[in-house]
């Protein structure tokens, strides 16, 4: 049963509070120059849905809210202001937003000062709960404090001792695409030519993973079989994120394309590819006398950069490969199971309350998953403390509300406008089950931790603009 509401008063030098609100607001705002730098980069990119259930059509919606950003002078004007968030008026806020029947049976609520770390009001905040697409705010911070920001995941190609075979070896980066396989096709060209070698047969390696492929859920357009080596995350069309067609055999046809790509760079590849393990990797990578040195290499971005990708658009094939990242880190098996226990044991780490936590997947949708309200706040405050630097694209990566990721489409109606461009938060939606956990900048400059789960819910039509209008009443608050 959830607990019951609990709040308390915060403790501290009011002054001191609002340095630090201030300090971790200039880290997570919504503001660099418009747009942060990752999202500059897929600015022309189309908006991805992401998740399990968030590419179901919104019904029609009011007048739609400008496109860009707001300003930061706007908001850091708030920090001005004296003052702090009161627990007595958030219960007198939030207590009738939650009692809204859209958010069915089950409802669960977290609000901490970032400041101060200090719970300023709680639902249930300790009572697990299925936490669909909000688990990814875990499994962004895990794999942050386990291998940090500048992290690259690679993909290399190496020849048999013979030369005669060269092996496509995954190591878990479903961000490959096709530049980077040609890339990876013509450096494998050019260095077995100056090997003289003309003809080879390919192979490839998955056996970074183990355990299933297939996610719990079946066949599905919302991932992929989850494998060690992947070309466009699986996808048969040109999209880039959100539900999609994918392929049965991810890296079989990874392999194909890059046999394909070889034999255009001028190898002639005889045969097709197929499933065997590398060459023993040598003591000396970069030694060109062992024919088991890696002919080419690419790397992913930074997992800085996939972290606010998996984020802002719901990325589930991503967060998988993080969470199995995350595994590998710990020294457990790059499987569903190994990346469970590797999770917990990064966030228990950190000093998180994992009781009653658990991660069956990285992406949240299986409805195993489960996370407390307590545990959200957790990580988004671990994500915004200035000796954190390494965890703070866990915030820079939650999604705008009314403006970027999975909130574009919301925040468009009052009184849930009075969030928009204040609240970043990560959404949740399975079927049932509708989430959202972030932050959000109040009328007095506080930067405010928030986390709200609802279970048995009826419709996604009428819990998301709950949940809105739960957050952006935060943004209110002074």
């Amino acid at each position: 049963m959830p607990e019951p509401r609990t709040w308390q008063v915060t403790v501290g030098s009011a002054v001191l509070g609002l340095a630090l609100a201030a300090g971790a607001v200039s880290a997570a705002g919504p503001w660099d120059n418009g747009q942060r730098k990752a999202e500059r980069a897929r600015a022309a990119a189309t908006t991805p849905t992401g998740g399990a259930h968030h590419a179901e059509p919104r019904p029609p919606a009011g007048p739609q809210l400008p496109a860009p950003a707001p300003s930061a002078a706007g908001v850091l004007r708030a920090l001005d202001a004296p003052g702090t968030a009161r627990p007595g008026d958030l219960a007198t806020t939030l207590v009738p937003l939650l009692a809204d029947p859209a958010l069915g049976t089950l409802r669960t609520a977290s609000v901490v000062d970032v400041a101060t770390g200090k719970q300023l009001y709680g639902e249930g905040a300790t009572t697990p709960m299925t936490p669909a697409s909000t688990i990814k705010i875990a499994t962004s911070v895990a794999v942050l404090s386990a291998l940090g920001p500048d992290h690259r995941i690679p993909t290399t190609v190496v020849a048999s001792p013979d030369g005669r075979t060269v092996t496509l070896v995954g190591g878990g980066d479903p961000t490959l695409d096709r530049t980077r396989l040609k890339a990876l096709a013509d450096g494998s060209a050019r260095a077995l030519k100056d090997r003289g070698v003309t003809a080879v047969r390919v192979a490839y390696d998955t056996s970074l993973y183990q355990g299933p492929a297939r996610h719990p859920i079946g066949p599905n357009d919302n991932i992929a079989p989850v494998s060690a080596l992947m070309l466009d995350e699986g996808r048969l069309d040109d999209s880039h994120s959100g539900p999609a067609p994918r392929t049965t055999d991810p890296a079989g046809d990874t392999a194909t394309a890059f046999a394909e790509l070889l034999g255009k760079a001028g190898t002639k590849v005889q045969g097709t590819p197929a499933p065997a393990r590398a060459p023993k990797a040598p003591k000396n990578p970069k030694a060109a006398e062992d024919p088991a040195a890696p002919l080419a290499r690419t790397e992913s971005a930074p997992l800085s950069s996939l972290v606010e990708r998996t984020l802002t658009h719901s990325d589930n094939d991503l967060a998988e490969a993080l969470a199995r990242q995350t595994a590998l880190a710990r020294k457990q098996p790059a499987s569903f199971a190994g990346a469970d226990k590797a999770v917990r044991a990064e966030l228990a780490a950190l000093g998180l309350p994992t009781t009653g936590a658990r991660f069956a997947d990285g992406s949240g949708l299986s409805r195993d998953d489960r996370i407390s309200a307590a545990l959200l706040t957790g990580l988004l405050t671990r994500a915004a403390d200035p000796t954190r630097p390494a965890l703070r694209p866990a915030l820079t990566g939650l999604p705008v509300g009314g403006f970027s990721g999975t909130l574009e489409g919301r925040f468009d109606t009052a009184p849930a406008t009075d969030g928009a461009g204040l609240v970043r938060a990560k959404t949740g939606t399975l079927t049932g089950v509708n989430t959202l956990a972030g932050t959000v900048v109040t009328a007095d400059g506080r930067l405010l931790a928030f986390a709200f789960l609802a279970g048995r819910t009826t419709s996604p039509y009428t819990a998301q603009p709950a949940l809105d209008r739960l957050s952006a009443a935060l943004a209110s608050q002074g």
